[in-house]
């Protein structure tokens, strides 16, 4: 990588994190709010972009903004949906969710990014605009990134750590050589945002015919998302879309085109599944659609890449605050790549079923639809997908059952779990009248200690992103105690760890 002979370079950088989509905002808020400096970089002017694809946020994710105060925010210009009706007839019914956010939200991706924008601007995280990355390379001590900025200026970037945040055509996952092993799925989707003489029975409207499927979303400004496919009509993106093709799949998948009009945007896409072997590389990782992409069935997408965010931002704090060892960082990939590997599955599979059109295939998802919507624990275990709230971590050989499992907005003595956990701290809840644990002040600055308002006996160290480090049931303090050092690690920043 060669720099221009005008190219400045700077070397106060702690995190450099690419793309400031919601995967990008929500981890460069969590860095800055634990007192990591964090500069974003972003090839795109700063302005709203109104024609975002994703429109759905899902309980999990729900949780992670109230974790960070944000939830009330969003909620207040969305929709709460209960319920969820996916192809084949089969409707997810949300509102029994255990979760204080029981429902599906219908909001357009572009509020989720303001919400977030504005609470990483109060944080103190640095945004360039309009400065592509050109380049990157890394060696034992750091990451140096080539920018191009407004007129053409170029810079060389040093930072500890650059996360790719940039999108499924990552400029940085293609420059540490990682492959986006994959296919596309679905070719020739099309995409609109129009008005509608007739509303829909539902907010969310979608349905399948046999080698068809149509689905519409209101953004509650009078205008819908309309996506439509149909098999007969396979074309390249690039071949001119009109409103007539669209209606007429409409048509033919809901028996009525709801008096489409005044389009204010028209395109066509196609749908890739792929996920990149390695969400880390040295020092440099990657998050979001940059990691993994996946078909937009379901509307898992966005909400993925905010839970990668969610996991990866505490560890990188602690890591370059002195708390914890680079190690730490090896265990991201751990934990999300699973995860991704899922969501590639199950949104594949409820794409697949909207295109089939053989018999035996229309059989086969006629008969999955049933077992989901009669069994108990199928329904269970599809809704915690979906929703993000039943995906667990991997736990030590050992170690407690609740290790690595998601931990609901319980009540403490001290409020919510999900107010306990602003700032970016742990959470240690320990059992009513329980004895004190010497040796907890130190650890002040990261860790709230409450207790239940039940009368569990179970002795609870909750993570930054909500879920169970170590539990016990014994709820020893010198147990305790031990649990905690082991989880927040030194309580001293080391001179090679500390944030300058």
């Amino acid at each position: 990588m060669v720099g221009t002979g005008n190219t400045h370079t700077h070397t106060t950088h702690p995190v450099i994190v690419v793309g400031s989509g919601p995967t990008g905002l929500l981890l460069a808020g969590d860095l800055a709010v634990a007192g990591v400096p964090v500069t974003v970089l972003e090839k795109r002017r700063h302005q709203v972009n109104n024609l975002s694809r994703a429109f759905a946020v899902h309980a999990r994710t729900l949780e992670q903004l109230d974790a960070r105060g944000l939830a009330d925010d969003l909620e207040a210009v969305g929709t709460p949906l209960g319920a969820l009706q996916l192809v084949g007839g089969l409707t997810v019914r949300l509102d029994t969710l255990p979760s204080r956010f029981n429902h599906v939200l219908v909001t357009p991706q572009y509020e989720v990014e303001g919400v977030l924008e504005r609470w990483a601007v109060r944080a103190g995280v640095e945004f360039r605009y309009e400065t592509e990355v050109t380049g990157l390379a890394q060696d034992a001590d750091g990451v140096t990134v080539e920018t191009r900025g407004p007129g053409g200026a170029t810079e060389r970037l040093r930072a500890r750590y650059v996360v790719g945040a940039d999108g499924m055509r990552s400029v940085v996952r293609r420059a540490v050589g990682l492959p986006f092993p994959g296919r596309s799925v679905i070719r020739s989707v099309v995409l609109a945002d129009v008005r509608l003489t007739e509303q829909p029975a539902e907010l969310l409207t979608g349905n399948a015919v046999g080698g068809a499927f149509a689905f519409l979303a209101s953004f509650g400004d009078g205008y819908h998302r309309v996506i439509g496919w149909r098999h007969d009509r396979d074309v390249a993106d690039s071949e001119p879309v009109g409103l007539d093709e669209l209606r007429s799949t409409v048509r033919l998948v809901f028996g009525t085109d709801y008096g489409m009009h005044d389009v204010r945007w028209m395109s066509r896409f196609h749908s890739d599944e792929r996920q990149a072997p390695a969400y880390r590389v040295g020092r440099v990782l990657l998050a979001g659609d940059a990691a993994h992409v996946h078909t937009p069935a379901g509307g898992q997408g966005m909400n993925t890449g905010l839970q990668d965010a969610a996991n990866l931002g505490w560890k990188l704090a602690a890591v370059l605050r002195g708390h914890a060892d680079d190690a730490l960082l090896d265990s991201y990939q751990a934990e999300r790549h699973p995860v991704g590997k899922a969501v590639l599955r199950s949104s594949g599979g409820i794409i697949r079923l909207a295109m089939a059109k053989h018999r035996l295939t229309l059989e086969a998802g006629a008969a999955l639809t049933r077992c989901v919507s009669a069994v108990a624990p199928a329904r269970r275990a599809a809704v915690g997908e979906l929703t993000g709230i039943g995906f667990r971590y991997p736990a030590p050989r050992g170690a407690h059952r609740l290790t690595g499992r998601r931990v609901p907005d319980v009540a403490l003595s001290t409020g919510r779990l999900h107010e306990a956990l602003r700032g970016g701290r742990f959470v240690l809840v320990t059992p009513r009248g329980s004895q004190g644990c010497q040796g907890l002040d130190a650890h002040k600055d990261r860790l709230a200690v409450a207790s239940w308002v039940s009368g569990r006996s179970t002795a609870l160290l909750v993570r930054p992103d909500g879920y169970t480090a170590w539990a016990s049931d014994t709820a020893d303090p010198r147990e305790i105690e031990a649990a905690v050092t082991a989880h927040l690690g030194r309580t001293a920043p080391s001179p090679e760890g500390a944030v300058a």
